[in-house]
Parts: C-alpha cells; structure tokens; sequence
C-alpha cells in the first residue's frame, strides 16, 4: 500500500501486542498497566517470587511392571483380498511367494 512504511507496520504489531496484554489482563481480573510492569521486570531478571510457605513436596511415583504383550501366532495363514476374491496362502509361505501371488493378482492401472 501507499503511503504505509516501516513506522506503520510497527504501529500495527504495537496495537496486536496491546490487545493482547489489555485481553490477558482482563483475563485474571488485572490492570493492563500492573501486567506490563509485572512483564518488565521479569524480563529484567527484577521480578523475584516470594518463598513458598510450606516446603515443596514431590509426589512419589509408582511405576508399574511391564505388561507382556500377547503372543502372535507366526504360523499364520497370510491372506490376499482382491475385491470380493480372498486367497488363502499356506502357512509359513514365503515372501517370493505372497509377492508373486499379489503381481498376478494386480489390476493394471
């Protein structure tokens, strides 16, 4: 656009950043001005966070043993499906064989 330069498009991202402090404020029933401030100074390294009143306690953590997974049969019958065709294969075929299988089960596209 005309007329819009480096000083505008600085102005519009200072408007953004104001809206969104005015909204956090707002947010937790704050003054936009105290957020700002309380923003500052954390920035500064400045804000310092009063000690707890009680001490910190972790929560303990159970860890539960694994749990076995459940076997898989790995003398399966692999099965190829073309369309409404399902074909069975023997049990323990090998990968040459499924593969020749499904080359000539293959549509040509």
């Amino acid at each position: 656009m005309a007329g819009r330069g480096q000083g505008a498009d600085r102005f519009g991202k200072l408007e953004t950043w104001r809206a969104m402090v005015n909204e956090g404020a707002e947010r937790y029933g704050l003054r936009a001005n105290r957020l700002s401030t309380w923003r500052t100074m954390a920035r500064q390294g400045k804000l310092v966070l009063p000690a707890p009143d009680d001490p910190v306690e972790f929560a303990a953590v159970v860890i539960d043993p694994p749990v076995a997974e459940p076997l898989i049969n790995k003398t399966s019958r692999p099965e190829i499906i073309v369309g409404a065709v399902t074909i069975r294969l023997e049990e323990g075929a090998s990968a040459a064989r499924i593969a020749a299988i499904a080359r000539a089960c293959a549509v040509p596209a």
